[in-house]
């Protein structure tokens, strides 16, 4: 096990970066970075765009390390801009594609299966900068299918790997 921080949390009920990217950058309401979320085994987190989405529910979960976000000056990268769910300090969540982790903020532990890399799409030159795309390569985050329900909350948590990748 280790320690890890999150940094962040978001829900948002809607795909927020539809369309082209050369439209420009549309709303990013900073209410849906929120303090906690409630996880559904198979389902997702509740209220997000994509719990209980039939053609997400192996990928309904993301998670992102802080460490891979490219720094491009303002504003500071983070969730608003990458539209992953849930931020890591501590942990490089990409080096665990194929394993089952898990997530612990004292409430319990979290159980997800990391399903595959969660790509960076062009509009991340747009939201984070020129390059951000070729810079998030192998380093974009990762989709989950989460296989407990829980709490996660911001701050302090446990990282532990249940089954390691190929195992």
């Amino acid at each position: 096990m280790a320690r890890v921080e999150i940094l962040q949390l978001l829900v948002s009920p809607v795909h927020r970066l539809a369309g082209r990217p050369g439209d420009g950058v549309p709303e990013l309401p900073a209410e849906e970075l929120v303090e906690s979320v409630r996880v559904r085994a198979g389902l997702g987190i509740v209220g997000d765009r994509y719990f209980n989405h039939p053609a997400h529910r192996n990928a309904s979960l993301t998670l992102m390390a802080a460490e891979r976000l490219p720094r491009t000056g303002p504003p500071e990268p983070g969730l608003l801009l990458t539209r992953r769910n849930v931020l890591l300090r501590g942990v490089d969540i990409d080096g665990h594609i194929g394993a089952t982790v898990f997530l612990d903020c004292d409430a319990g532990r979290v159980e997800l299966e990391v399903r595959g890399a969660a790509r960076p799409c062009a509009w991340m030159d747009v939201t984070l900068g020129p390059g951000a795309q070729r810079a998030l390569r192998g380093g974009g985050g990762v989709r989950c299918r989460p296989v407990s329900d829980g709490v996660l909350a911001v701050g302090a948590a446990e990282f532990g790997v249940l089954r390691a990748a190929g195992a």
